[in-house]
């Protein structure tokens, strides 16, 4: 990652650092995290870094990955976060760096602004890149979820804790996987 776009993107990494894991060591999503947690001078510094390189020609990935996490960044609570303006970042990124992953991630965004069926219907469309990726299953089983497929939302779940090799990560997933099958009964 380049020079000072990369530093301002690790600033804010180690900054939602102290918010990932709870007490007791188990992934916390990043909408759930405490966001008093998060070391604001260190995001200040990654958004002063952005600020001043983002109007500089020309724009790259980094850039664009750099800016969307500085989105959710400014939003005091997970609730207030711009997922429009998210989008926007995205189909930018989209048309620079058109990876699997970074298609993911506009999928998650679409569907916070478009609601979890239209997040559904392009999660399909990466199924071919992706379908074996645990990513696309853990970001299909929350799209269920919200779109009211509890039982497809638990198998979903439960795929993507088989196929991650991140402990923490298949911890997280299988919970949601047993909660929401728990709630089902």
């Amino acid at each position: 990652m380049p020079g000072l776009v990369g530093r301002g993107f690790l600033r804010r990494r180690y900054a939602r650092r102290p918010a990932r894991l709870d007490g007791d060591g188990r992934l916390v999503p990043l909408e759930a995290q405490d966001r008093g947690l998060w070391r604001r001078e260190l995001i200040d510094e990654g958004i002063a870094i952005l600020t001043e390189v983002l109007p500089r020609p020309p724009t790259g990935p980094y850039q664009l990955q750099a800016a969307i996490a500085a989105v959710h960044d400014e939003a005091e609570l997970a609730q207030d976060t711009d997922w429009r303006q998210i989008l926007g970042l995205y189909d930018l990124l989209e048309r620079l760096d058109p990876s699997p992953m970074a298609r993911l991630g506009r999928v998650v965004a679409l569907a916070m602004v478009a609601g979890p069926r239209a997040g559904l219907t392009a999660c399909e469309e990466l199924a071919g890149e992706l379908g074996d990726h645990h990513r696309w299953f853990a970001v299909r089983a929350h799209l269920l979820q919200d779109a009211g497929e509890a039982r497809a939302a638990v198998r979903a779940f439960r795929e993507a804790a088989r196929r991650t090799a991140s402990l923490p990560e298949r911890d997280y997933l299988t919970r949601r996987a047993d909660r929401l099958s728990a709630e089902q009964k």
